[in-house]
């Protein structure tokens, strides 16, 4: 059966930002939508109010799809000997990944996809923005919450261009065929997956294979063109040197924004304010101003889109901005993600103490960049840390945050436990406060915003 034949869709694990999308685009068509997620979340909270049935616990009982009629699309993140898709599978319903899913909806569509270890939810979030707001008939897939459109998918027509988050994880994106793509950087990460960054780089490199014929790759400037085997797709350089294709240049923090303009093929663009801070995030506009330019969107337009882009849930994210107080939140998971973030703050903020909360995401990667991360999160003035968030994972031994906050030189540093932190934060005389990771973490966010205020 085709996509648009099915009468219902289940999803198990609903609540994950990606199949949230896909659920909400599929709503979106009349279809009806069911699922099941472990936790019941502000995310999954808005999918029930939006019309979706979702329950919370594994019983099949539950289960009142008929299979005839029914798509089961299920994560990578949930486990094979999970009761409801290991009772889908028995039961020989149609089952598919998620990845398959985004594959077969984006094959009859121009597709504009973005990949990257650290960037592209930004960059596709900025992208999908710039499109929309120009008027283009837009439909995207994002890997976080817009806030100018409170949701991570923004829904067009039959024929809309489709700008998707292309996931590296479980190689994901090899499902895909853009006729645009971004690859904003390929630093080692998910090493439980793929072993080692060799393996990782091959795995861009297949993306690239990916690209239509015709088609064009953005690459960021420091990543090596000799991941790309191709000659039948334009390969674009952007970045902030003066020898790439499209850069970033009279770049300047200005309270809680970044001023800065973009050259792009003979075109410049000025008066660019992006209302995130940090120089990585900069480089993520370049790229998005990129390919908006590349699509021959007025330029004008491009500029408006970049100077109303209001952010995204979690991404460099102000929730407090005064004299007595600042606190930002950032999803920074990795250590270069957590390197830039503290420095953004610190750029922005040159005079003041920063305080970080770091929740580890993941023993894997906590064993992988252990180093890495001490030397990142010994940037900050005062470290709280956090227990590792194991998700998917079992503990592994000498892997703990004690281990890590033992290798951190901050002269102010403790742990804490998660229910706890907001009490031992309100406790302290806090100047800028600095709330980094992917875990649970998100799920004091709004606590510690109302405690502080």
């Amino acid at each position: 059966m085709k996509l648009k034949e099915y009468k219902n869709i289940y999803f198990v694990g609903i609540g994950g930002i990606g199949m949230s999308a896909i659920a909400r685009y599929f709503n979106n068509k009349n279809v009806n939508i069911f699922g099941y997620d472990r936790v019941k979340s502000s995310l999954c909270i808005e999918l029930e109010n939006e019309g979706m049935k979702i329950h919370y616990t594994e019983d099949t009982n539950q289960i009142s799809v008929q299979k005839e009629d029914t798509l089961v699309i299920y994560t990578p993140a949930i486990p094979s000997e999970n009761t409801e898709l290991s009772y889908f599978v028995k039961n020989n319903y149609i089952v598919m990944k998620r990845s398959e899913v985004l594959g077969k909806i984006t094959e009859d569509h121009f597709t504009i996809a973005i990949a990257g270890t650290h960037g592209k939810t930004t960059t596709s979030t900025m992208i999908a923005h710039i499109l929309h707001d120009s008027g283009m008939d837009c439909t995207a897939f994002l890997g976080g919450v817009s806030t100018n459109y409170n949701s991570n998918l923004i829904f067009g027509t039959e024929k809309s261009v489709v700008v998707v988050e292309a996931d590296e994880f479980d190689r994901s994106f090899l499902t895909l065929n853009p006729d645009v793509a971004v690859i904003t950087s390929v630093d080692a990460d998910h090493l439980d997956i793929y072993q080692n960054k060799e393996r990782l780089i091959s795995a861009f490199s297949d993306f690239t294979n990916k690209i239509k014929s015709g088609g064009t790759l953005f690459l960021e400037e420091n990543i090596d063109t000799s991941i790309v085997n191709r000659d039948d797709i334009s390969v674009l350089k952007y970045g902030l040197s003066i020898s790439s294709d499209c850069k970033g240049t009279y770049i300047s923090p200005d309270k809680n924004t970044m001023k800065f303009q973009v050259e792009c093929n003979g075109n410049t663009f000025d008066d660019l304010r992006l209302n995130m801070g940090g120089v990585y995030n900069v480089l993520n506009a370049v790229a998005s101003v990129s390919v908006a330019n590349l699509l021959e969107i007025d330029s004008s337009k491009i500029v408006d889109g970049i100077n109303t882009f209001m952010g995204i849930r979690r991404r460099f994210e102000t929730h407090i901005s005064s004299d007595k107080l600042v606190f930002i939140d950032d999803y920074a998971h990795h250590p270069k993600e957590v390197t830039e973030s503290i420095n953004a703050v610190k750029q922005m903020y040159p005079e003041r103490e920063i305080t970080v909360v770091f929740q580890p995401h993941l023993h894997s990667r906590t064993k992988d960049f252990m180093n890495e991360f001490a030397n990142s999160l010994s940037l900050a003035d005062e470290l709280i840390l956090l227990d590792i968030y194991g998700a998917r994972e079992e503990e592994i031994e000498g892997v703990s945050s004690q281990i890590l906050l033992n290798k951190c030189t901050s002269t102010k540093k403790e742990l804490s436990a998660l229910d706890s932190v907001v009490e031992k934060i309100a406790d302290k005389e806090i100047d800028v406060l600095l709330t980094l990771g992917a875990g649970d973490i998100s799920t004091i966010i709004e606590p510690l915003r109302l405690r502080l205020s």
